[in-house]
């Protein structure tokens, strides 16, 4: 899949971001508990959805849009929309982090599962992570567990219209209980792998999980 030859060059906010994880910007030192505090250390609310991304926003049409799921599965999966529609909807309501501070709660997502997906792929024995590939190029990767969250999810729709192109439509992932940066916008495809291979914000710095109730916000190396 795309590499970080495809990406468009540094940008401000990409050069401000990196320069944020080697300055440890926005780290308070506070833990917090999910069940006991709804908002994470260092978060504040906001009711705008801002956007970020890398400078490029791909438009692509829903019959254009491709979901090719492989590597480590029994059952390698090829979707065009109409295969991904008819598989079964879920809609959930998440809260979202992101690691630029801002938080927003009660997002009403549709789409497709993260767990009903692995049902239909059926990674090997062995297989422990995703690495998520985007249109514009970008790559998250998440461990096979963060990505089977029972909330987590490939959304289409947010508060009951089709997701929009600027914040990641026509398809993107959500997994809530991370910082929002591993929910990749504009996704493509799913690699299912046995060994970790950290993103485009993973080698710049940024933490290898994002677990947004102990901050973990940056590299610990």
């Amino acid at each position: 899949m795309s590499d970080d030859a495809d990406l468009p060059p540094d940008s401000k906010l990409t050069r401000s971001k990196q320069r944020w994880a080697a300055e440890g910007k926005f780290i308070t030192g506070r833990h917090a508990r999910p069940d006991e505090q709804r908002l994470p250390p260092g978060q504040h609310l906001t009711q705008d959805w801002p956007v970020l991304d890398l400078g490029l926003s791909p438009q692509i049409s829903r019959e254009r849009w491709r979901l090719d799921v492989y590597g480590s599965v029994v059952q390698p999966l090829f979707w065009d929309w109409s295969q991904f529609m008819a598989q079964p909807q879920s809609d959930f309501v998440s809260d979202i982090h992101c690691v630029t501070t801002w938080s927003r709660y009660d997002n009403r997502w549709q789409g497709l599962a993260t767990r009903a997906l692995l049902d239909a792929c059926q990674p090997r024995e062995q297989a422990r992570y995703v690495v998520l590939h985007c249109y514009d190029g970008y790559t998250t990767n998440l461990s096979l567990e963060d990505f089977a969250a029972p909330d987590a999810l490939i959304a289409h729709a947010w508060s009951g219209a089709p997701l929009e192109p600027e914040h990641g439509g026509p398809v993107r992932l959500v997994v809530p209980h991370l910082y929002f940066w591993k929910s990749a916008k504009w996704l493509q495809a799913i690699e299912v792998r046995d060994d970790d291979q950290p993103g485009y914000w993973e080698v710049r710095g940024y933490h290898n999980r994002g677990d947004p109730w102990t901050e973990q916000r940056y590299s610990e190396d």
